[in-house]
């Protein structure tokens, strides 16, 4: 019973038009697909409202609820934006790939059933790896297979635990599960997969940064948050989630710390605050799902700010690594101060939306009395603050001058940025409108004077930490590797001792054939010998071939009856 359309649906259809028209026909559907997509969101009640056969089992192709509504909003919205940002500089195969992949994303948000789910789930990874496909460099073509390759074993694991839960139970309803036996552990291992949960996080700082600068935009946005989403819907108040969102939490910025790339270290980041969404999950209560549903919200706004601001950089100045940069904020003010807004935000500086949403986290742990948790995140806010809310803008736009004066933000970029800008300031300032659209009724204040002081004080610090150990800080011209160790260097290795030996055996065969050969020939020349011009002018002898007469007669009538 389809009582209405999927609103993932004008999506894909405005990708399929997208990738058959150009000019200002395609720029008026890269604009109207989104806003589409938007209103149909929110025409979207709460309950099932479309259904359909498949196979033995009724599917729910659409079912709202405010977190679902909430969730699609900030990736219609982001879609929008990132089309605004992208589209006089992105190919049309680019901005076609990336809508498909909010398509999948926005689907994952309605999808009623963990059918629907799933294929929601792999037509976002099919069109995730176009996007970073679509940096046309040999480095996007080969991170682009290690993602696909990735994310291919994420999903089978998904598909495995679907199975059993469906087999077990005999349902493909999405509602609350506890990580107790095979099913469900696998279905939660197939989604901290596509959260990039170490240690199979590598995949993310490894594809994203090979992107073009427009589609690494796209690519911060969606896939995680919906691994978040799920997280939400399938394993609130899973305890297990807790130390995993504390491990990723200081994952990502140890080697966000690390890290030279300017991608590479926002792309760490992510990591890093995906954790603080899964410790409010598994923490599960109504504060702490309505923190990790909020901070998802501002996550994904000032996130891909910060991405608009690095791509802004690289499209004009054609470098991403900290010890090439600087200097730049002579001739990019605008770019600038986006980039610096960007990092206030994600440093959970007062007066900004990752203030007002991921400070609801923390009062969450104290609420619930989890100290140590609540310490862990006290503390990881001050290395956010280290890595991403000084490193980034300090080495991009100051430090040294590097003697690069390239053009401020085009027009389009500059207005994108502008746009996220605003909501990083307004959700700071206030952050009411966001509150009225999470899940449960919200009772937190997060400027309390106390709170304010104590973040502004372990933010000071933490800068003056910074500048004390900026020696220690300067970059050097490596590449950062956790477990892409194993297929960057040592699997390379063993294929290469492998190709190796197996080219060495192949030749090997190969003279031996040779030799065969060659003996052949003498023995054929040595009983045939070849006279005048050749096998046929030679006069042979009666009794040979009365001889060879006989053997083949033989032969046939043995194979006829035989």
């Amino acid at each position: 019973m389809i009582e209405m359309l999927p609103p993932a649906l004008y999506l894909i259809v405005g990708a399929f038009l997208i990738a058959l028209t150009k000019g200002a026909l395609r720029n008026s559907v890269l604009f109207l697909a989104p806003l589409a997509t938007l209103y149909a969101i929110w025409q979207v009640p709460d309950g099932v409202v479309s259904t359909a056969p498949f196979l033995d089992y009724t599917i729910q192709i659409v079912e709202g609820s405010p977190v679902r509504r909430l969730f699609a909003t900030i990736f219609a919205l982001t879609t929008f934006v990132g089309g605004l940002y992208a589209f006089r500089h992105a190919r049309g195969y680019e901005l076609a790939a990336a809508m498909a992949y909010a398509a999948g994303a926005v689907g994952v948000c309605f999808a009623g059933d963990l059918i629907t789910l799933f294929l929601f789930w792999e037509f976002m990874a099919l069109f995730s790896t176009l996007v970073i496909w679509s940096g046309g460099t040999a480095g996007a073509r080969s991170a682009g297979i290690r993602y696909a390759v990735m994310h291919l074993i994420g999903g089978v694991i998904l598909k495995v635990g679907i199975e059993g839960v469906v087999v077990h139970t005999g349902s493909i309803d999405i509602q609350a599960f506890q990580a107790n036996n095979f099913d469900t552990w696998m279905m939660l291992i197939g989604i901290l997969i596509n959260a990039a949960a170490p240690p199979v996080s590598a995949w993310l700082a490894d594809a994203y940064p090979e992107a073009t600068p427009t589609g690494s935009v796209f690519l911060s946005a969606y896939t995680t948050k919906t691994a978040v989403l799920a997280l939400i819907l399938l394993f609130p108040g899973e305890s297990v989630l807790i130390w995993v969102g504390c491990w990723m939490i200081m994952y990502g910025i140890i080697w966000a710390l690390l890290e030279n790339n300017v991608r590479r270290i926002l792309a760490f980041s992510i990591v890093n605050q995906v954790g603080f969404m899964v410790v409010a999950v598994g923490i599960g209560t109504e504060m702490a799902i309505n923190g990790a549903a909020a901070h998802a919200f501002a996550h994904i706004i000032y996130k891909a700010l910060l991405f608009m601001s690095a791509g802004v950089v690289i499209l004009h100045t054609g470098q991403q690594r900290c010890s090439d940069l600087g200097g730049l904020f002579r001739t990019m003010p605008i770019t600038a101060f986006c980039g610096i807004i960007g990092a206030l935000a994600i440093s959970s500086f007062p007066l900004t939306s990752g203030f007002t949403t991921k400070t609801m986290i923390s009062a969450a742990a104290a609420e619930q009395e989890l100290m140590v948790i609540w310490y862990v995140l006290a503390a990881a806010s001050a290395g956010v603050f280290l890595h991403a809310g000084i490193k980034f803008p300090w080495y991009v736009f100051y430090q040294k001058d590097s003697g690069l004066r390239p053009k401020d933000a085009p027009w389009n970029m500059a207005l994108a940025m502008g746009i996220f800008v605003a909501l990083c300031i307004g959700l700071g300032v206030y952050p009411e409108p966001l509150y009225n659209l999470l899940p449960y009724p919200v009772d937190y204040h997060a400027y309390k004077p106390g709170k304010v002081l104590f973040y502004l004080q372990l933010l000071m610090f933490s800068g003056l930490a910074f500048f004390l150990l900026l020696p220690l800080m300067k970059r050097t011209l490596t590449i950062s590797l956790d477990t892409d160790w194993f297929w960057r260097v040592m699997f390379k290795k063993i294929w290469q001792v492998l190709s190796g030996a197996f080219i060495k055996l192949a030749q090997e065969l190969i003279g031996l054939v040779d030799q065969g050969r060659v003996r052949i020939n003498q023995l054929l020349s040595r009983y045939f010998t070849i006279e005048n011009n050749g096998v046929l002018a030679r006069a042979w002898p009666i009794g040979v071939t009365g001889l060879w007469i006989t053997v083949l007669l033989s032969a046939y009538i043995f194979t006829y009856y035989l």
